[in-house]
């Protein structure tokens, strides 16, 4: 019998391959949102005791946002000890100023060499422990853009009472409908918060953190005496070694407001330092969370493989490979494929991205759906553009994930200028 009879030529045979991998690879996340489309949102018992809190925040030139997001701690409906730090690190404007002026505790902190805001988080922990001693029970990290709503520490500490020693929360966005770009990055982000942490807490597997909302207790830090984690993504890279080393993260329902990118130039220069972070972590992990896996049999380990894995690069060479072949074979005339060879892959190019762009629709569209009334945007229209546009927001990873393999990328600060409250926050709509 010839190879090819029946049409299993050798590029039908790879991309069969390449979508198989890649469906059941990733087909615990469809789990995932089904589950939570049954089951809704995770619920916490009330918390026994009140505990104490550090609220760390990293700041590099922040005025505009720096006194909204103190305030928001610092007004917090919680009946127990927060207090609130600020590392105003290599700051050239007014930032400590203006926290200290908002009620926290501002530290400035000069160190071109190790900038940037794990080294800033690993200067505030290990003053704190050596000033507070064992004062407090835990430390919230946030970044300087972020507004918390009125009960945030509350849900959390029903979390951190329930015994875990890491939470995340529910992460917004206050800018939604300023351009397509933030409304992308605000589904993504609200599909994470719903359809991946709030699942894996009722399910019982570990959640992962992501940029700022999550809370670390002390007794962790004291015992890594410090901060170790420095690549591009340090939140990601910390998520790894808590999986890798048997710490369940919890999620609790708390929310959270953060500033999401406007232009796309500022988007692709913030993705790429997370592209490049999380090959980072990957190369770094990946024999710990295989260790994890098939020695110790964790479910978690094979989730946290497959959210650092560069899944992207599955797609991408499935268009390569055939690209290639669809070239050839025209040049070849027929010598090294067929007309319906070559009619294959270019149907095969074309239902790729089809089914790409099929499959991130119905992802924003249920996330849109369900997460409605957390959307807040004066401007309603952009909901219903963004359902459009976010996956062709989602295809610029591709690109993206080869580019990090090769260019050097280095962590740039980005710029926060939304200035609102909890209250401006929610009745943007």
């Amino acid at each position: 019998m010839e190879f090819n009879a029946g049409g299993l030529t050798p590029i039908v045979v790879t991309n069969l391959i390449i979508w198989v991998a890649f469906t059941l690879a990733y087909l615990y996340q469809v789990i995932y949102m089904v589950w939570v489309l049954i089951k809704g949102m995770v619920t916490l018992p009330p918390a026994k005791k009140n505990h104490s809190y550090a609220f760390v925040i990293a700041a590099h030139n922040e005025e505009p946002v720096i006194g909204n997001l103190v305030k928001s701690i610092l007004s917090q409906n919680y009946d127990g000890r927060i207090d609130c730090f600020v590392v105003a690190d290599n700051c050239t404007d007014t930032t400590a100023e203006l926290a200290e002026k908002a009620g926290a505790i501002a530290w400035r902190r000069d160190d071109l060499v190790r900038k940037g805001k794990s080294w800033a988080l690993d200067y505030a922990f290990g003053r704190i422990l050596d000033e507070y001693g064992d004062t407090y029970e835990g430390f919230f990290v946030m970044d300087a853009d972020n507004i918390l709503s009125p009960d945030y520490v509350r849900v959390m500490n029903d979390a951190f009472d329930e015994g875990y020693l890491v939470c995340t929360s529910y992460r917004n966005s206050k800018n939604f409908d300023s351009s397509w770009v933030s409304s992308a990055y605000a589904t993504w982000f609200l599909r994470e918060a719903r359809f991946l942490n709030n699942a894996r807490m009722m399910l019982g597997t570990s959640c992962a953190i992501s940029g700022s909302g999550w809370l670390v207790s002390a007794a962790i830090v004291r015992g890594m005496h410090g901060w170790r984690f420095h690549t591009l993504t340090e939140d990601i890279q910390f998520s790894t070694f808590c999986c890798a080393h048997g710490i369940q993260i919890g999620y609790a329902p708390a929310e959270f407001f953060d500033e999401q990118p406007v232009t796309f130039k500022a988007s692709w220069t913030q993705r790429m330092r997370w592209t490049k972070g999380f090959y980072q972590v990957f190369f770094s992990y990946c024999k710990n969370l295989l260790h994890g896996m098939f020695v110790r049999h964790r479910f978690a380990s094979y989730d946290m493989l497959m959210t650092v894995a560069p899944g992207m690069l599955l797609s991408l060479i499935s268009m390569l490979l055939n690209s290639v072949y669809l070239i050839l074979g025209s040049l070849s005339h027929g010598y090294l494929a067929t007309p319906d060879e070559v009619r294959m892959c270019l149907g095969s190019l074309l239902m790729t991205f089809v089914s790409m762009y099929a499959m991130f629709f119905v992802i924003g569209l249920l996330t849109t759906v369900v997460e409605r009334k957390h959307i807040y945007a004066r401007k309603r229209w952009r909901v219903v553009t963004n359902l459009f546009t976010f996956p062709l927001f989602m295809f610029t990873y591709i690109p993206m994930a080869v580019i990090a393999l090769f260019k050097k990328v280095e962590w740039i600060p980005t710029k926060h200028d939304i200035a609102v409250n909890f209250d401006e926050v929610v009745n943007h709509s």
